[in-house]
């Protein structure tokens, strides 16, 4: 359901409290007195089934006699009479419960018999479209609202920072924390077992209000993941998000045929999958505070390098080496700024970074060194620092950090170490807006976590380059595939699986199958010495692991006999396989090679994944690796493999050449695309993959197989559905012929020619306004587009020059879409507009939305006439309104 009805929870205008109480150390009790202390200004309503008075306000048995009907409803109540309340709020209309109850089963059988119940509570809530936070939760707060329906902290205070948990307890630390640190909420949703409100849907709410200026999220499991990282990437565009990971080592994992499965545990799936979406992830309680302080004021870095103020010379330097721990940048002083501070700093001042202003320095020094690292344009941020001495004040010091022109220039962070004057110094600078930290470690993470938001703000908008179009035979891979289910097999044998790699454009090494042992010796003069020889059983999955590997081998003889040692070793060790026969290969002379494994498995979560590492026998005990959510391309393929410490080979040292890396990329892209493409592949495993100067070569593969999974469409088991390439079309259009299809992140400089080419006039008619120079964040946000929420078609004629781009963005509902529709100024008149539009509506339609509609200028006469021709109906277009609203039903598209 996404966020329909969700605004009743969010600003409610009236709250019920069913299960209200007086009786002391309730839960009712607590939530009662919460609600009433907290100064909201909407109507709270009462109800308990003894009736009577409940702190002086009248207490309704039941919530059909309330006087009208709450926007939201908070039960506490048993849990075997929810599903009845439910119900009851439905029908007198209200659409948002937050159920604190837990569920009702206990002992062994308890997951079946709460599942069981939430179950209910959703087939109750169903028909009246009500939304149900939890249940088992501590409740919900919007404290700027003077809401609180929880039994969490009662003093809370409003601010820009909304919070969401999996748990209870640790919401309630938030909360706590905020009172401390004198830090507001604009929210905070406890998420309990999430039966239908879950991160997904609170984060497109979140997404858009602006009330809300940073997130703070605690995750124990996704239960959507395409959902959430639908979500997650649209908030993070515009909002930092701070995501705290719980049961990262959680022992899951479960028995798999490759390196690759075993490899990608569920900790390091979470990370890629939040990496991927752009939210800042932090890996202890007191680093999601860090965070919230930094991030939560809505600092924004000049750049990401870090000037450190102090009074005391050691506390710099441990700032500086926690910085450098960190992995972040010191600023290099200019010149310039060295001298001018020189004129204003004692003689014993440091002249470099960290600027060690003595241990006598008072507000006015503080001050002016201050507002000289504001003028240094290399400065990203500065740290100030300040140590109690009994020569100066620390809240002095804090007032003139508070003050200094440089202060409004350059952003700043404080940290201000030691008790009591020390910590009223850090309350100047909070209420003050500058955060503020008690120690050196506190304070650099809270900067690197700017650096890390900065960071993948880039991320999300960087430009991927074209890739060249490989020729994939999908037809062959899937004969292969479903021949070895016909055959009942699970995993297929390695000539199989490299005949799979390079249907896909993969280099693999040249292979000859034999049946014996003379077989194989011949092969082995067909191909050339020295050759490697390797058994072929349906039966054995690491081949090594039973002696079925010769490497080297020189001659004829040598091959017999490797043969007849390898077959002696597999009847002893493995006597049950069956021997299929032996492969031989030439032995792949590249002394300079780094070995990687890539793979691609499937996650419980968030689908397939893919696996870039260091390779050879010894992959799962060097576990070095780094994981990426499909689909790729060059950028996401080169962030995971800078990820790993085997990159560090692959760029060259001593005399070794730097390796082909991006050969390397292109091989993860293309596993990207198989597995797309063919979704029986459950698990795929290259180990090793040589990478050096002259490119890459697959020397062994292994590829797991299943029956095709049965219900949606293939893409939907990806977190991120992938391009959606069945949606590309060739059509013939009054004589002509076009292309139609999805735009792609590298359509982004095409799109940009496209817009220069517009005459004035048109740009406004699409953009509402002037638009000099279509900038590259703008770009990359109509380019890479969300496939699953958003769609954009591009219109090309045979010579593959955009001449129209179509636009549909759904609401997280899927009821409703907005359209979008340019055509080129020189190629108006030729009906591409109602090409475009009609082909938008019928996607539309496919996608299950209900009506389509759309904003136009109103002296956009063109626009007008052509949605009035295909139906569209006006709303608005009243005097003063520069815009028409159009709306159209897709029943009858």
């Amino acid at each position: 359901m996404s966020t329909r009805n969700l605004d009743t929870l969010m600003a409610p205008r009236s709250v019920v409290a069913i299960g209200a109480s007086e009786r002391p150390g309730s839960v009712g009790a607590a939530v009662t007195h919460n609600l009433l202390a907290g100064g909201f200004q909407g109507e709270i309503y009462m109800v308990n089934r003894k009736g009577g008075t409940i702190a002086g306000r009248t207490a309704f048995k039941r919530v059909s006699d309330l006087p009208e009907p709450a926007d939201l409803a908070v039960i506490m109540t048993p849990a075997e009479t929810i599903p009845s309340l439910i119900v009851a709020l439905g029908e007198a209309g209200t659409r948002t419960a937050v159920v604190i109850s837990a569920g009702p089963g206990s002992g062994p059988d308890a997951g079946v018999v709460n599942a069981r119940w939430r179950q209910r509570l959703l087939n109750a809530a169903k028909p009246y479209l009500l939304r149900i936070v939890g249940p088992n939760c501590i409740g919900y707060a919007a404290p700027r609202l003077g809401l609180n329906a929880s039994f969490g902290p009662t003093r809370l205070k409003g601010g820009r920072i909304a919070a969401i948990a999996q748990s209870g307890a640790v919401l309630a630390g938030l909360a706590d924390w905020g009172v401390a640190q004198g830090i507001g909420f604009s929210h905070l949703i406890s998420m309990g077992d999430m039966a239908d409100v879950d991160f997904g849907d609170v984060l497109d709410m979140l997404a858009r209000d602006y009330e809300t200026r940073a997130v703070l999220m605690y995750v124990e499991g996704i239960t959507n993941a395409r959902k959430f990282m639908s979500a997650a990437r649209g908030v993070a565009r515009v909002k930092p998000v701070i995501v705290l990971k719980g049961g990262r080592h959680a022992a899951a994992a479960q028995a798999t045929a490759s390196h690759t499965g075993s490899m990608a545990g569920s900790a390091a799936v979470y990370d890629a999958a939040f990496a991927r979406a752009g939210l800042v992830r932090v890996l202890g309680l007191g680093e999601l505070f860090d965070a919230a302080e930094t991030l939560g004021y809505g600092i924004a870095l000049r750049n990401e390098r870090l000037a450190i103020l102090t009074n005391g010379g050691g506390a710099g330097i441990i700032a500086t080496d926690l910085l450098m721990d960190e992995g972040g940048e010191l600023a290099t002083l200019l010149p310039r700024s060295i001298g001018n501070l020189d004129k204003q700093m004692p003689r014993g001042w440091s002249r470099a970074n960290p600027v060690d202003i003595v241990g006598d320095a008072d507000g006015a020094r503080y001050a002016a060194a201050l507002n000289g690292l504001a003028d240094d344009r290399g400065v990203g941020a500065v740290l100030a620092m300040n140590v109690p001495t009994a020569l100066t004040s620390s809240v002095e010091a804090a007032r003139a950090i508070v003050s200094a022109a440089g202060t409004k220039v350059v952003p700043v962070i404080g940290c201000w170490i030691g008790g009591p004057e020390a910590q009223a110094g850090r309350h100047v600078l909070h209420e003050a807006g500058i955060p503020a930290y008690d120690t050196p470690l506190r304070a650099v993470r809270g900067f690197m976590h700017l650096v890390e938001y900065r960071r993948g703000q880039r991320a999300l908008q960087r430009t991927p380059p074209s890739v060249p179009e490989v020729r994939s035979d999908t037809d062959l891979v899937r004969s292969i595939v479903q021949a070895a289910l016909a055959q009942k097999r699970s995993v297929l044998t390695e000539p199989e699986a490299k005949r799979v790699l390079a249907a896909y454009g993969v280099p693999v090494v040249p292979t000859e199958v034999a049946r014996d042992a003379a077989g194989a010796a011949a092969a082995a003069v067909r191909i050339g010495f020295p050759v490697a020889v390797k058994i072929l059983s349906r039966d054995i999955t690491h081949k090594t692991d039973v002696g079925g590997v010769a490497l080297d081998l020189m001659s004829e003889q040598a091959v017999l006999d490797a043969v007849r040692e390898m077959t002696g070793k597999i009847l002893v060790m493995a006597n049950k396989a069956r021997i299929d026969g032996f492969v031989v290969q030439p032995m792949i002379r590249r002394p300079h090679a780094v070995e990687l494994i890539l793979g691609a498995a499937e996650d419980a979560v968030f689908g397939p994944i893919i696996l870039v590492g260091h390779g050879g026998v010894a992959a799962e005990g060097i576990d070095d690796k780094a994981l990426a959510l499909p689909p790729l391309d060059p950028v996401l393929a080169e962030d995971a493999l800078s990820r790993t410490r085997v990159d560090r080979l692959l760029r060259g040292y001593r005399d070794r050449a730097p390796a082909d890396r991006s050969a390397v990329g292109e091989v993860m892209i293309r596993l990207s695309q198989l597995i797309a493409d063919v979704g029986e592949i459950a698990e795929l495993d290259i180990n090793p993959l040589l990478a050096d100067a002259d490119g890459v070569i697959a020397l062994d593969a292994r590829i797991v197989v299943r029956r095709p999974q049965k219900g949606p469409e293939r893409a939907a088991r990806f977190a991120i559905r992938p391009y959606p390439v069945e949606l590309e079309t060739e059509i013939e259009h009054r004589g002509e012929k076009l292309r139609l299809r999805p735009i792609r992140p590298d359509d982004e400089p095409m799109l940009q020619a496209f817009t220069r080419r517009m005459t004035p006039e048109d740009v406004r008619m699409r953009f509402f306004g002037p638009l000099r120079e279509m900038s590259h964040e703008l770009a990359a946000r109509l380019t890479q587009i969300d496939y699953d929420r958003e769609m954009a078609f591009l219109l090309l004629e045979g010579g593959g020059e955009l001449v129209g781009v179509g636009r549909l963005v759904a609401d997280p509902d899927f009821q409703q879409g907005e359209f979008a529709l340019t055509v080129a100024s020189d190629r108006q008149g030729r009906g591409y507009g109602e090409l475009l539009l009609r082909h938008v509506l019928q996607y539309g339609k496919s996608r299950g939305m209900k009506r389509v509609v759309g904003h136009v200028l109103r002296e956009n006469s063109r626009m007008l006439e052509l949605a009035k021709h295909l139906g569209f109906r006006r709303e608005g277009g009243r005097s003063g309104e520069p815009d028409i609203r159009l709306i159209k039903s897709l029943a009858s598209v």
